[in-house]
């Protein structure tokens, strides 16, 4: 039986509250995404561009900066596109929308851009597929998405603790192979990073997931507040992950290029 993806909305409603604190805690989204965006061939240079879930317009500024064009920004997190207006004024389109049904014309765009977004999206082969549609012959869709192996540390660190679902999950390597393959895109590439953050408190890695609103949404989280007793079997279970440079939270990121030919 396939694993229950987490509800859109929720994860909306979750970055959306996430909005004001989000850009202090994103030093990982920051990397990633730069890195995508350096992964797009040095010679391409789009007219239409699109940031999809563009969150508070970090790499929306990017894109305009590296390409000198207008960019529109996409996100279904209404809380993230009122701060992208307030702090990105020379940017203006910004729109309400859903990765899954993108509120775009057919072959308008040379760029799709989405950095750390698409995890959250139920159906990946619908966003590829809306992507495909949106894309003009010659366009490319550059994305990263988290895989399963992120977070594991706090995972098992949880599984010592209850059986509850605690640690947002992630499509498997495999899973994602399949589903890129399947795609109408024939030309593309995916590249895998492990990227590891310390921490010298586990309430410093907890505290950030609430800033980046990347807490737990998924379908059999524990309902109501976790008890001291609780939290101090969490911390002594995730202790035993312990190095010099502090406690490790491990990302699997998957770097993508799909290109839709001329």
């Amino acid at each position: 039986m396939p694993e229950q993806r987490p509800d859109k909305r929720l994860v909306a409603d979750s970055f959306s509250r996430a909005a004001a604190t989000y850009d202090q805690a994103a030093a990982l989204q920051r990397t990633v995404g730069s890195n995508l965006l350096d992964r797009l061939p040095a010679d391409f240079a789009p007219v239409d561009l699109i940031d999809l879930g563009c969150g508070t317009g970090y790499f929306s500024r990017a894109l305009q900066a590296r390409y000198e064009r207008s960019v529109i920004g996409l996100d279904l997190a209404e809380g993230m596109l009122r701060h992208a207006r307030q702090t990105s004024p020379m940017l203006s389109r910004w729109v309400a929308a859903d990765a899954e049904a993108l509120p775009l014309r057919a072959n308008s765009q040379d760029l799709i851009f989405s950095s750390l977004a698409l995890q959250w999206c139920p159906d990946l082969g619908c966003v590829l597929r809306e992507a495909y549609r949106a894309l003009r012959p010659g366009g490319y869709l550059a994305f990263n998405t988290l895989l399963e192996g992120s977070l594991h540390e706090l995972r098992t660190a949880w599984r010592a603790v209850d059986d509850f679902v605690h640690v947002n999950r992630f499509m498997p390597a495999g899973e994602l192979q399949h589903i890129l393959a399947a795609s109408e895109f024939v030309d593309w590439r995916c590249e895998v990073e492990e990227h590891r953050l310390y921490y010298q408190r586990l309430g410093e890695l907890t505290h950030e997931l609430k800033a980046l609103g990347a807490h737990n949404v998924n379908p059999g989280r524990p309902g109501g507040l976790t008890g001291r007793a609780r939290l101090r079997l969490l911390t002594d279970a995730y202790d035993i992950f312990r190095t010099d440079q502090g406690l490790p939270a491990s990302w699997q990121v998957a770097q993508i290029l799909m290109f839709k030919p001329a």
